[in-house]
């Protein structure tokens, strides 16, 4: 996809290298998602299964991990204005 299909210009608060990227990154992904498939169907589906459980496990963890973040700092905050 292109910025120009759709009629649409980036935010002109925006900074320029963000207005280069933002017109060509869905076809950046697009691209990625596209190698990514590629290489998957050429492996066997053993490891095709143990890389997609690896990335859901990691991708679980890193969850978990900003949710406890956000609850300290939410926790640090109301301690500070004597919230119990």
């Amino acid at each position: 996809m292109k910025i120009i299909e759709r009629n649409y210009e980036p935010p002109a608060d925006w900074m320029e290298w963000e207005k280069q990227y933002y017109t060509s990154y869905n076809e950046f992904i697009c691209q990625i998602v596209g190698l990514l498939q590629s290489y998957l169907m050429n492996t066997k589906p053993s490891l095709a299964l143990g890389i997609l459980a690896l990335v859901t496990i990691y991708l679980q963890a890193s969850i978990i991990m900003d949710l406890v973040h956000l609850v300290q700092a939410a926790n640090g905050i109301l301690s500070t204005i004597g919230f119990h």
